[in-house]
């Protein structure tokens, strides 16, 4: 793979990051998918016409599909939207939800009585949940006979959430519940229904809600802004449906960031939709097929990442995976569970890349950068004195040698946010200033109208495509 600026590492190519979506989500032409189909079906339990079964305990693994990272220049992507599920989305009108134990406490191990891991354990491992996603496969009746035929639930894959509050929201990734007809979640060793309340595709995160339950126990949540490159961590989730597993490693990086698309689904069409994830945490404690929206909890136990995604040559544990950062998912949580669309920074420009062929040819001053194709009206780019043309080279300091590098940057910043931009304009360096905007227009726009074509990253980021085949952002 490349590096987050799409360079090679030296001593041979490395793989992309890969997550678990669900088995019938295929992958790009040119990356294998790594899956185990559900086995020994057992019947579960009826209700109606309606059929659930369920993996025997032996049978515990599910289809995965992983799927490779593409640092595309231009992307066209439609149909993206944040959705309500089906299954009981929480209304507008629903009162903000404390996440997290509302206790703080600090671990520390007596060497006689027992290790690090294990207390860490012992207080974290209540908080995470196993899901079993089930999705519905028909069976028609005979025509003509009067039976329409049955339905039935079969668990199609599984993976892990976060127990956010005592009456039963869990944070997942939503690449882990899509597509789900039902859902059931195992918390301390208790088994209940579950419903979606709603996700954000583009951040890879979803809030899923326990039915009937007001004492479960919330993860108490730490702060990943104050994570050090080689603290100690522990993953916790279901790897290979394993439930209730633990690993432990160290933080091995962060700020690590990738844009990552979807491909095709099962029928070779477009999937229409791009995740971000920006400023994520690498480890090298175990991440596995299950392991997905699972905890990453520091020594004291409190939350600092939902595991999402591996870079592996197998699609197994390679030592390098990557978490979402909790100062990051917890804001989307929140957003959910208040019944808001999800949203983000927007700067307000459409994009391409500079690349030193791109800058020969029409006689650029510099060869890299995120060229501004257009500028949207009314956004903090065009309040800032932003103008089509421009280059943007540094962001807060930081080089920008894509279009990718500055989506990626302005998504790790929050609406309302003011950034410095270095622009070089006709062949002259300049320091901007920009207030970025928030994409809830957009946002709610692309909710409404989820069926319609269109340019995903202009949803995510306002502005449009350019008339070169550049992105949004």
């Amino acid at each position: 793979m490349t590096d987050m600026h799409g360079n090679t590492p030296s001593g041979g190519p490395v793989p992309p990051p890969t997550h678990d979506p669900h088995a019938q989500h295929a992958v790009p032409t040119g990356q294998q998918p790594y899956y185990q189909q559900p086995q020994n079906h057992q019947p579960y339990h009826t209700a109606g016409q309606v059929t659930y079964e369920k993996k025997s305990p032996n049978g515990h693994t599910f289809l995965y599909g992983f799927l490779g990272a593409l640092l595309a220049v231009a992307i066209g992507f439609g149909g993206f939207a944040i959705w309500q599920g089906t299954m009981g989305a929480s209304s507008s009108s629903a009162p903000q939800a404390q996440l997290g134990s509302s206790e703080s406490s600090t671990i520390n191990a007596d060497e006689q009585d027992a290790t690090l891991p294990e207390v860490v354990a012992k207080k974290a491992l209540p908080s995470v949940a196993a899901i079993d996603v089930y999705t519905n496969q028909s069976a028609g009746g005979f025509p003509g006979s009067g039976n329409s035929g049955t339905s039935t639930l079969a668990q199609s894959s599984l993976g892990s959430g976060v127990v956010l509050t005592k009456d039963g929201y869990i944070v997942t990734n939503n690449h882990v519940i899509e597509g789900a007809d039902a859902l059931k979640v195992t918390v301390a060793g208790e088994q209940h229904d579950a419903e979606i309340v709603g996700s954000d595709p583009s951040s890879d995160l979803a809030v899923i809600k326990a039915k009937d339950v007001n004492d479960l126990t919330p993860v108490e949540v730490g702060n990943s802004d104050d994570l050090t490159i080689g603290e100690w961590v522990m993953t916790i989730g279901s790897p290979f449906g394993l439930e209730q597993s633990v690993a432990t490693g160290i933080v091995s990086a962060t700020s690590r960031s990738q844009i990552m698309d979807s491909g095709t689904d099962q029928y070779g069409n477009s999937s229409g939709e791009t995740t971000i994830y920006p400023n994520m945490i690498q480890t090298d404690a175990a991440i596995n097929p299950g392991n997905s929206g699972g905890a990453l909890v520091d020594s004291d136990g409190k939350l600092i990442g939902i595991n999402t995604l591996i870079t592996s040559y197998s699609g197994n544990y390679s030592g390098v995976g990557f978490a979402i950062p909790v100062n990051y998912a917890m804001g989307i949580a929140q957003q959910i569970i208040d019944g808001k669309i999800p949203t983000h920074a927007q700067l307000g420009v459409s994009l391409s890349t500079v690349s030193p062929q791109i800058a020969q040819r029409y006689g650029f001053a510099v060869d890299s950068g995120a060229y501004i194709a257009g500028v949207q009206s009314g956004s903090g780019a065009a309040s800032a004195g932003l103008q089509e043309g421009d280059i943007v080279t540094k962001f807060d300091g930081n080089n920008v040698a894509s279009a990718d590098d500055l989506m990626l940057d302005v998504r790790s910043k929050n609406p309302g946010d003011k950034v410095t931009l270095e622009v070089n304009r006709n062949g002259e360096n300049k320091q901007i200033e920009v207030t970025l905007g928030s994409d809830e227009s957009t946002q709610a726009a692309s909710t409404q109208q989820n069926s319609a074509q269109g340019s995903m990253l202009e949803r995510l980021f306002g502005g449009g495509s350019s008339s070169n085949g550049g992105s949004a952002s």
